[in-house]
């Protein structure tokens, strides 16, 4: 094979079983990846400089078409309730028609890393078949300094190949499309998708199974610190917050959605941020739209119009377009990755249903249980039929990423939080006097003051209530914010019609977490809001 660009000499492809490819190109830079993405008619360049990919049919994750090979090492310690499984002997014929696929293919190589803490780094070699993904994985993950490259050492490889399509029948994968996770060997095979964030969740995944056991907290959150050294995490599913909101600029971003908790504190595993641009403006999120003029950036899914400029209202592709950059596009961005332990963790929410407050404190126990139950809502109308909001629980906030049972992390992120003495907040950034339809989305100035006023400690002094339906504690007024505001009932033109809503909301949960009760102890259980209810 043709090789190009820098590598280990002594680790090639031939490690993992490819022969007979094309040209490899190793460890281009973004310059020559983006010319590469041209020059194949990949992708287009955008009126500002960035670089504009579609994906097909898969606008985002094939979450039922991921599988891990259940084997002597994983099979008592997978959550197989929620990872489908493939055999060890399906797997090997998958590897071996990928390679085989991949004969004669010029193929992408970016040796990269996953986790900025080097005590818990996971050296990654990425192989794919678009110039694109390779950027766009090089953008996600840490870049090694080039000196570093001669001696690289891959401890986990992803081979992604949307050209190729699984069979059922001879693979064991539920379609054409597969991401298959062999954590054993450390080995993920992408084929029958064109998304690139497969890549970028696939490390996510091996980080999730590798972690506990060294007793560091994997988490699906964004992370941020003060002037002070005080460090934030923000816990949440898309379409809450996440990244918008820990995209400040009065605080430093450690990263946007995935990090790790150990014994030095908090560390990135990414290099870079995967940002949804749906709606997106200069006025609401600055930092991320211009991102989106520069060079190097990826575009995923967005409608250009004649000129190339992005119109980021249009939603005819897919509601999930995004960009990805490297997180040195952000100003205030974090040079390290690291920062020390929490001291504010923000549990990220955006009811649908109009019933939970703008902010309300949680106790350690009440904390594991809304991690526990990952709960957001979609809106009415995303589907024919669809008539009011759905509720949506995923488990530690992010099931599809999570091996392990979700009480590992659950337990994990409970110790973690007791020995560093961090407050725990619930925030929802969704709707307020009313249910969606009749309410409206909560101000973003109200949410930013409210997490700004948690976040410097001056909201711990403020006069609390507790919460009838949820038991937690809720503030009563905060400067700068509409008292009415933290009061949900208050808002609603109806208080019977709350009352119904919230104790509908409370049967959620409650349904819900009944998987969980018998692996967790009372106080967890105690701090349902069905059982408090029942109680009083």
């Amino acid at each position: 094979m043709n090789e190009l660009g820098v590598r280990n000499p002594s680790v090639g492809l031939e490690s993992v079983g490819f022969a007979k490819t094309g040209t490899v190109r190793y460890n281009f830079q973004e310059s020559e990846l983006f010319n590469e993405a041209l020059r194949r008619n990949e992708a287009v360049k955008t009126a500002h400089g960035a670089l504009c990919a579609t994906t097909g049919q898969h606008t985002g994750r094939s979450a039922k078409d991921k599988c891990v090979v259940r084997d002597a090492n994983t099979a008592d310690h997978i959550w197989w309730d929620n990872n489908r499984e493939i055999s060890p002997e399906h797997f090997e014929v998958l590897r071996k028609d990928m390679l085989a696929h991949a004969e004669g293919l010029d193929l992408y190589v970016q040796d990269l890393v996953g986790g900025a803490d080097p005590d818990n780094a996971l050296p990654t070699r990425v192989v794919t078949e678009l110039a694109w993904h390779s950027l766009f994985i090089r953008n996600l993950l840490i870049r090694p300094r080039e000196e570093e490259l001669a001696t690289f050492a891959p401890k986990l490889t992803i081979i992604d190949l949307p050209s190729f399509k699984a069979d059922p029948t001879r693979h064991g994968t539920r379609s054409e499309t597969v991401i298959a996770c062999d954590l054993t060997n450390g080995l993920v095979l992408i084929g029958g998708t064109s998304y690139a964030g497969e890549m970028k969740k696939s490390v996510f995944t091996v980080l999730n199974y590798l972690l506990p056991e060294k007793g560091v907290m994997p988490m699906h959150c964004s992370a941020n610190v003060g002037p002070d050294g005080d460090t934030a995490v923000f816990f949440g599913l898309s379409g809450t917050g996440k990244t918008t909101l820990s995209a400040d600029p009065h605080r430093t971003l450690i990263g946007d959605d995935e990090h790790g908790w150990g014994a030095d504190g908090v560390f990135n595993f990414e290099g870079g941020c995967y940002a949804k641009t749906i709606r997106l403006s200069a006025e609401a999120e600055p930092e991320i739209f211009a991102t989106t003029q520069r060079f190097g950036t990826v575009l995923e899914n967005v409608v250009l119009d004649a000129n190339g400029v992005p119109n980021f209202d249009d939603a005819s592709l897919t509601e999930n377009t995004r960009c990805a950059y490297p997180l040195h596009f952000i100003p205030n961005a974090s040079e390290t990755g690291r920062a020390d332990h929490p001291t504010t963790i923000i549990m990220l929410t955006a009811d649908a249903f109009g019933v939970l407050p703008p902010i309300a404190c949680l106790t350690p126990e009440q904390a594991m249980y809304h991690f526990l139950s990952g709960y957001t809502a979609k809106v009415a109308g995303t589907e024919k039929g669809v008539t009011e909001p759905e509720a949506t629980f995923s488990t530690c906030f992010g099931a599809p990423f999570m091996p392990r049972h979700p009480t590992e992390y659950g337990n994990l992120l409970k110790a973690l939080i007791a020995k560093h003495g961090a407050r725990c907040w619930l925030v929802n950034t969704g709707w307020t006097g009313g249910a969606y339809g009749e309410g409206r989305r909560m101000p973003i100035k109200a949410t930013r003051t409210l997490l700004a006023a948690a976040l410097d400690g001056s909201l711990n002094n403020a006069i609390f209530r507790k919460d009838d339906n949820f038991g937690f504690q809720v503030p009563v007024s905060v400067p700068g914010v509409d008292t009415k505001i933290l009061d949900p009932r208050s808002t609603w033109a109806s208080g019977a019609a709350y009352d119904a809503q919230a104790r509908k909301l409370v049967d959620m949960f409650v349904r819900n977490f009944a998987k969980f009760e018998s692996h967790v102890d009372g106080n967890i259980r105690d701090a349902a809001p069905g059982m408090r209810i029942a109680a009083e």
